[in-house]
């Protein structure tokens, strides 16, 4: 595109605004958001879910819809919207990579919902419910057995010992462990290290959290089954 081009586009004065066809794409887009969050509903069924995410997914559809229209086809709006909106700055943390997804999917929607291609975005609802449903399967978890060979993580301050817990704690309450990793954390105010173990017959995974914990200058505990881990 030449800068005349781009220029004419600047200052195009914009078409007539019909109201019918706004509020047919913006409903559209809604319609759109709800089916969004109902195959989030279906394919996390059984997982804990986050009702204000539900609601964003629809928002978001609506809004995107709002924004394809208000660029239209100038590009200074285009430019305009993207400065505009770098400023807003997202603090939460997404719980599940999964959700990202839809989040995705929520904007993409919104985007077919303003530009009035609806046959993309029934396409992409098929689609992703099918594929959600079809990778919704996945192997039980098993219980925990003190038989299984677990990953252990601790944090500890700087000052604290990793060897002196190895030896006055690990022996009570671990059948057998080996040390794996160790690095810095915390811009080397603390130590994190790995250990693959063995919990003993008669020690419950908690026991070994909660004695841990109470060692003075750990951090942190973290005990994770390499089955569990698989199975997510």
């Amino acid at each position: 595109m030449t800068m005349e081009e781009i220029l004419t586009s600047a200052f195009k004065s914009p078409a007539p605004l019909n109201w019918s066809d706004l509020f047919l794409r913006l409903c559209m887009a809604a319609v759109l958001g709800m089916a969004v969050m109902g195959v989030y509903r279906v394919s996390r069924r059984g997982i804990p879910r986050n009702h204000s995410f539900e609601v964003t997914l629809v928002l978001l559809a609506i809004l995107i819809a709002m924004v394809t229209k208000v660029i239209g086809d100038s590009v200074a709006r285009a430019f305009s919207l993207v400065g505009a909106l770098s400023i807003v700055r997202f603090r939460t943390v997404v719980r599940d990579t999964q959700d990202t997804a839809y989040v995705i999917f929520a904007v993409v929607v919104g985007m077919a919902a303003g530009a009035n291609l609806l046959p993309i975005a029934i396409a992409g609802l098929v689609i992703v419910l099918a594929v959600a449903l079809l990778l919704r399967w996945r192997r039980p978890i098993p219980s925990w057995s003190n038989e299984t060979e677990c990953s252990l993580q601790l944090k500890v301050a700087l000052g604290t010992l990793i060897d002196e817990i190895t030896v006055n704690y690990f022996p009570r309450h671990l059948e057998s462990f080996q040390l794996i990793s160790l690095s810095t954390a915390s811009k080397g105010m603390a130590l994190e290290a790995g250990y693959n173990v063995r919990l003993r017959s008669k020690v419950s995974p908690t026991d070994l959290v909660r004695e841990l914990n109470k060692i003075e200058g750990v951090q942190s505990v973290e005990l994770v089954s390499p089955e569990a881990l698989g199975n997510k």
